[in-house]
């Protein structure tokens, strides 16, 4: 079981807590592609952004066991511990009107 001091280290990061809010909606019985998401962002800050999915975010997720990556496919499914973070996820993503814009 997760300890709940890597879940919130986990959440600390908007990507990170856009992608696993994307994966709510995502049949986990579905092995069909994720996608992140639109994000308004401009193109220099597109390439930072995969940059820090690649390097930083997928590899954590990945790690703490939320997510599984496939790199070669370019793929990421929900991951063994998925279900220790959904709750939190789903109360941000219930109540994201009452949230600043930067948390979802």
């Amino acid at each position: 079981m997760t300890n709940v001091d890597e879940i919130f280290d986990t959440l600390a990061d908007a990507q990170r807590r856009r992608l696993l809010v994307h994966m709510l909606e995502h049949n986990p019985e579905d092995d069909t592609k994720v996608y992140i998401g639109d994000m308004n962002v401009e193109d220099v800050d597109l390439e930072e952004l995969l940059i820090h999915m690649t390097h930083v975010h997928l590899p954590k997720l990945e790690a703490d066991g939320f997510i599984n990556w496939d790199k070669e496919d370019h793929v990421v499914t929900k991951g063994p511990n998925f279900e220790e973070i959904r709750p939190l996820i789903e109360l941000m993503n219930n109540h994201q009107d009452e949230l600043p814009n930067e948390w979802l």
